[in-house]
């Protein structure tokens, strides 16, 4: 694949030394750039992931919110989120199992998903899925996630459940932003929102499911019909 993208440079480079006159400098200087961002970044990311990805977390915030209110609903009132569930009663094991196996299963949901417009997109497109470019994508976004997750587990095991949803955003929105570099700029824009949703959950108490629905959420949904609409409606 370097070598075909070489092979490209090398006559579009001609091309422009030696002023084709079927081919326009200006429109020349054009591919040469489209091609060298080929090589470095990963621009098959589909629109319809990011939909895909937000549209199930949206159903597992609702699910998640339903078991929460069912909860609660039992203890008569209270609230989720302030260190009331710090004992763990039987019903709030039952609770936390829900909730992981509810998370779980959204989480691969929306991963098998995303995966699979943004494999059809990249067949359509003729690039790899995994190649060296895929390689640093990857490893950008898994380095940071992976840490996030053993911060918020061990932040569960203390007890501190309303940092939970917050650091989530954080971590993922950092991920996003450390990525960005090897995929679409606008990744990074997406990532800043889910760190400011973040930044500003962790004063707001006991609204983190709404902040995670947000996030994880309409805001997946929004970049994803952006992105659409700027790279994919054409074709």
């Amino acid at each position: 694949m370097a070598w075909k993208y070489q092979k490209s440079l090398v006559t579009l480079f001609y091309k422009v030394l030696f002023m084709d006159s079927q081919h326009p400098p200006l429109e020349t200087l054009q591919d040469i750039k489209r091609i060298m961002e080929r090589s470095s970044r990963f621009i098959s990311l589909s629109g319809w992931s990011g939909i895909s990805a937000g549209i199930c977390a949206l159903v597992g915030a609702w699910v998640a919110h339903d078991r929460i209110t069912g909860y609660l609903h039992t203890r008569r009132g209270g609230s989720f989120y302030r260190g009331e569930v710090s004992t763990l009663s039987p019903n709030t094991q039952s609770l936390f199992q829900d909730l992981i196996v509810i998370a779980a299963i959204t989480f691969i949901t929306a991963f098998v998903s995303a995966f699979l417009f943004t494999w059809i997109r990249s067949k359509r497109n003729g690039t790899p899925m995994w190649d060296r470019t895929v390689q640093r994508l990857f490893w950008n976004t898994v380095l940071p996630m992976t840490v996030g997750g053993l911060v918020i587990i061990r932040a569960m095991q203390l007890g501190y459940f309303e940092f939970v949803a917050p650091g989530c955003l954080i971590f993922y929105g950092l991920a996003l932003v450390n990525a960005s570099k090897y995929t679409l700029g606008e990744v990074r824009y997406l990532g800043y929102g889910q760190l400011i949703l973040g930044i500003i959950n962790m004063w707001v108490s006991g609204g983190g499911l709404y902040f995670w629905a947000v996030g994880f959420g309409v805001l997946h949904i929004i970049y994803g019909a952006l992105m659409w609409w700027k790279y994919e409606r054409k074709s």
